[in-house]
């Protein structure tokens, strides 16, 4: 019996330690419902989307589409509020990383950074920059922010971050994404494999059993 119940404790213990995929758009069916999970994708700042091809990204599915974004602030102006925003209920998760692919055209801002919120989207907290050091065709994959750190991001209800075209860092505006072109409103910046990933929190029942398989561990060493 005992050994069964130690057994079962450390099931539950690597339960704990694994990462599960929370929410998950790969955006095959050409539009912005989840293809894994649950969860509300928008645009913000004034940029419209379309779908287009997701070649050259992570995605291994077909048709592998991507969601492309452009009608981008005018240089100079609005950096930081354009762009995509995904809004994830994190409930029973925690140590939330976010990773995406991204995709800039030669005249698509260089910088994006990702943000993140932890009360619905009234307040916005930086945590990412990223860098697209080509243009074209060019896709960036498995842009990877770990929240782990961040607490009020697990189990929350009103977890969201956005991904936003920012100016050159230490700079008042954009840079090309393509060495040599001219940013530009029109430029797109594609996104493919958006995923929201955490360690579920174990039931009360799953700690219980944890602790009891160490406290009959500890007394069979003794």
């Amino acid at each position: 019996m005992k050994q069964c119940v130690s057994m079962l404790a450390l099931a539950a213990a690597a339960g704990v330690a694994h990462a599960d995929l929370i929410s998950e758009w790969n955006f095959n069916a050409s539009n912005t419902t989840p293809s894994t999970g649950a969860g509300v994708a928008s645009l913000i700042g004034g940029t419209t989307a379309t779908f287009a091809s997701g070649t050259g990204s992570s995605d291994l599915g077909l048709p592998n589409s991507a969601w492309n974004t452009t009608t981008y602030p005018a240089q100079g102006t609005g950096s930081g509020t354009a762009g995509a925003m995904f809004m994830v209920d994190t409930t029973m998760f925690e140590d939330i990383t976010v990773e995406f692919d991204h995709r800039q055209s030669n005249t698509a801002s260089r910088f994006l950074a990702l943000e993140y919120t932890l009360d619905g989207g009234s307040s916005w907290t930086a945590a990412n920059v990223f860098e697209a050091t080509l243009g074209g065709a060019i896709w960036h994959n498995d842009r990877l922010t770990d929240l782990s750190a961040i607490a009020g991001a697990d189990n929350n209800p009103n977890f969201g971050f956005r991904i936003v075209s920012i100016f050159a860092p230490s700079t008042g505006a954009y840079t090309a994404a393509q060495p040599g072109s001219t940013y530009g409103v029109s430029g797109t910046i594609r996104f493919d494999m958006v995923q929201v990933s955490g360690s579920k929190v174990p039931a009360p029942g799953s700690l219980a059993l944890l602790g009891l398989g160490g406290l009959l561990a500890a007394r069979r060493r003794r």
